[in-house]
């Protein structure tokens, strides 16, 4: 744990290092593409990702052509299947189902949010678990909170990385997530309180019926901010010292830029970065490793497919 003596009004005037996630997640996967070229050179058989996208979001359709590419870059046969957003629940999970057949599919991944009409959790419950390089089929989430992950969503899994890439000690530490998402939230704090590296810390989760919000981030080691909302979390919500995870992507105006808009993570950066030992930005921070734990995922899925036993991270 870091500990910090008091500035005045309680804030050093520090510089947080930067955690490059892009140059991280370069290292992992260039690693899953040594690995692939193994696997495929030993047994012929290409690891494949299907990732179903269901209507136009831009957000979605940024995301998915990422990591179409990644997987492309690393061996992965990569695969989008494209629907309209007025397809029917019943279309999504016939082509999910289609997928579980394919012996050619070993990772699949359904782009969310779906279409409002659709039942999300219907769906997800649809993918063959050993499919779920994702994470959120509810055998695979069970697993995780049992503490023998066979799959963990890549955005935890993501952050996971970057604490011990970075050699940010979590033994014993007090981490605090804020949001209690099944996408990040929750895993997030399964992970961290799991025994292992990267992990064995104390957890407190923050959600929307926290009281004093504030109060209880001011008491992290390490900050994980999960929670959906441009710049909430300021200066005066950070211990001096806390490593602070920005896991948010929003857009806010932008007038003066061609786009009309700029991305900003949950966390006031600017201010935060001041106050805080070591801080994600956005973009460039957990993004890029949310991709390159789910070319780890299908690789490991992959093997598991052609060993025929579950997989395993």
């Amino acid at each position: 744990m870091v500990s910090w003596p008091a500035g005045e009004k309680g804030i050093l005037a520090i510089s947080a290092r930067v955690i490059d996630g892009k140059a991280i997640s370069a290292r992992v996967r260039r690693a899953v593409a040594d690995e692939v070229q193994k696997f495929t050179s030993g047994t012929g058989v290409v690891p494949g990702l299907s990732v179903v996208l269901a209507g136009d979001d831009a957000a979605s359709v940024s995301y998915v052509m990422a990591k179409e590419k990644a997987a492309r870059e690393a061996g992965i046969a990569g695969n989008v299947l494209r629907l309209p957003g007025s397809a029917t629940q019943e279309q999504v999970v016939r082509t999910v189902e289609a997928l579980n057949r394919d012996p050619a599919v070993h990772g699949i991944l359904v782009q969310l949010p779906l279409p409002g009409h659709v039942d999300t959790d219907a769906v997800v419950r649809t993918i063959d678990p050993g499919k779920d390089v994702d994470g959120l089929h509810p055998y695979n989430f069970g697993l995780l909170l049992a503490g023998k992950p066979t799959f963990a969503p890549a955005t935890p899994s993501g952050i996971q990385r970057m604490l011990i890439e970075e050699g940010i000690e979590t033994n014993g530490a007090h981490a605090v997530i804020c949001g209690r998402s099944s996408i990040v939230g929750r895993p997030m704090a399964a992970l961290m309180m799991a025994r292992g590296n990267g992990a064995n810390a104390t957890v407190t989760v923050c959600h929307t019926g926290t009281r004093d919000l504030a109060a209880v981030t001011r008491l992290a080691d390490i900050l994980i901010v999960a929670i959906g909302r441009p710049e909430a979390i300021t200066a005066n919500m950070v211990r001096p010292g806390a490593v602070v995870i920005d896991v948010g992507v929003n857009r806010v105006a932008a007038p003066d830029r061609k786009s009309g808009f700029r991305l900003v993570g949950d966390v006031a950066y600017d201010e935060v970065a001041r106050v805080a030992s070591h801080i994600t930005p956005v973009p460039g921070g957990v993004g890029p490793m949310t991709i390159a734990m789910l070319l780890q995922n299908t690789l490991a899925a992959a093997r598991a497919s052609t060993a025929g036993t579950p997989a395993s991270l």
